[in-house]
């Protein structure tokens, strides 16, 4: 079993959220574990959030299962069910299906990480909880669209759309 050498593993910032939306990845850095290591059924990655920062805009997923634990030091899961500190060794899980939008947010004054665990399926979507938004994911192509799959307006994403 090859070992990685996280000192040596490349982040990767930003998001892929149009337009406007894509500030919610500010502050936010990804290492990919899953991917560096050669995995295919399944997505490993440590994301690290900075002080104020979130892991993504409010979401759930219909085909694929997430998990995550907290690494290093508070973050606040933010779900249906309100706001709940998660401390190092903390963990949650969201299965496939369930609408329950959740992201995690640093509040604190430190930066904190966790590491999340999800299925790779070959097609997916996804809904953001709190935006009438949702992307449909197919051969690494991420489409965003409104809910209903009409496009997006520019005051959604604040370009021309």
């Amino acid at each position: 079993m090859p070992k990685l050498d996280l000192s040596r593993l490349p982040w990767r910032t930003g998001s892929g959220y149009p337009g406007k939306l894509a500030a919610a990845g500010d502050g936010r850095s990804v290492q990919p574990l899953g991917d560096l290591g050669g995995l295919t059924q399944f997505g490993v990655n440590i994301v690290r959030l900075e002080p104020g920062a979130m892991s993504s805009l409010r979401h759930y997923h219909m085909e694929q299962d997430e998990f995550v634990m907290v690494t290093e030091g508070t973050c606040t899961l933010i779900d249906d069910q309100g706001a709940h500190e998660m401390l190092p060794g903390d963990c949650a899980s969201f299965p496939a299906g369930d609408e329950n939008g959740h992201h995690l947010v640093n509040r604190s004054d430190k930066p904190a990480a966790f590491l999340v665990v999800g299925t790779r399926t070959p097609a997916e979507t996804a809904f953001y909880s709190d935006l009438d938004m949702m992307v449909k994911i197919a051969e690494g192509q991420f489409n965003f669209t409104r809910k209903d799959g009409s496009p997006l307006t520019a005051d959604q994403t604040g370009e021309n759309t």
